[in-house]
């Protein structure tokens, strides 16, 4: 068991006389506030991407931490086109048949790193089924360049499950990513619900084999709590999840983002996802960002700057070609 590194709490209001309205069941409770966007730094990154024909999944997904992120001179970035093969039943990334791949992309992607002056940078992608490499080249394509033009900043990968394939997955292992991050994103009972194309077997055995093919990689995966699953249920995911030796849990709560979306079925409080965090604890994870608005990319730098201070992230060498 390891000691367990936590965030500051997120700011809530009191939440002692807070109860759901029977009459309006999915009404938001008061802790679920975002950072309305804006600010020079929000526009620097908006004008940045645009410029560069870059996607990134805070848009993309209708992240309610776009603000705050994009505030603080970061974000997500998001590879391989706006549209993808699959259709989660919780996710507003638009689904169809994708452009062709740009291989010109990841030198782009690296060259906005180098703008924003990234000290740490998540790179995540729609899945692309329609290739059977899942288009794991081109997160190897953009962990070598960003390792060429911007020297020292550690890289996170947030990838598909590439149907389970460990030959597409040891194309991003062998370019060495300080993180390799996949989502679980909800319970065994639910994923032909949540995730009608995915299998839960697919996820866990993407973040062992990970694991296996790099055992200094720090390997990270998410929850969403709200979507119809029990508190038990998803402390047993955790468990499988510390079972192959993830590092990093985030557990959020699930907005829907529209009304063709699956609904919330239940509005977990502060309480409850500190209480995933002392379960993480017990469970040996190194660090639980638990709490209404985390997501999957939510105060990353500071999670891998702490970490680095612990000596668990292990910084890799540029990449000279």
């Amino acid at each position: 068991m390891t000691d367990l590194i936590t965030p500051d709490a997120i700011p809530v209001d009191d939440t002692s006389g807070w109860q759901p309205d029977p009459q309006h069941p999915r009404r938001r409770p008061p802790w679920i506030k975002v950072r309305a966007p804006g600010g020079e730094d929000y526009e620097r990154v908006q004008a940045l991407m645009r410029s560069q024909h870059l996607n990134t999944v805070c848009e993309e997904a209708l992240c309610p931490n776009l603000g705050e992120c994009w505030g603080r001179g970061t974000a997500t970035f998001l590879m391989m086109g706006d549209t993808c093969t699959r259709s989660c039943a919780f996710c507003d990334i638009k689904t169809g048949r994708p452009s062709p791949l740009d291989w010109n992309e990841p030198n782009r992607v690296a060259e906005s790193v180098r703008a924003l002056n990234l000290r740490h940078v998540v790179i995540t992608s729609v899945n692309r089924d329609e290739r059977a490499d899942g288009g794991a080249p081109i997160f190897a394509m953009v962990i070598k360049r960003i390792r060429q033009l911007q020297p020292g900043c550690s890289i996170e990968v947030l990838i598909p499950d590439f149907k389970g394939n460990p030959d597409a997955l040891k194309i991003v292992m062998d370019a060495q990513p300080e993180i390799l991050n996949h989502n679980v994103e909800t319970v065994p009972r639910l994923f032909k619900k949540v995730q009608p194309q995915d299998h839960y077997e697919w996820a866990m055995t993407t973040l062992e084999n990970a694991k296996q093919m790099d055992p200094l990689v720090l390997t990270k995966s998410g929850i969403m709590a709200g979507l119809g699953e029990t508190f038990d249920e998803i402390v047993e995911v955790m468990r499988d999840l510390a079972a192959r030796g993830v590092d990093i849990l985030t557990i959020g709560q699930y907005l829907q983002p529209s009304k063709k979306h699956l609904p919330v079925e239940k509005f977990y409080t502060p309480e409850e996802f500190d209480r995933f965090i002392e379960i993480g604890k017990e469970l040996g994870f190194k660090w639980v960002e638990s709490g209404p608005l985390v997501r999957s990319s939510y105060r990353a730098d500071e999670q891998v700057r702490v970490l680095s201070q612990l000596n668990y992230v292990r910084p890799r060498e540029t990449t000279a070609s």
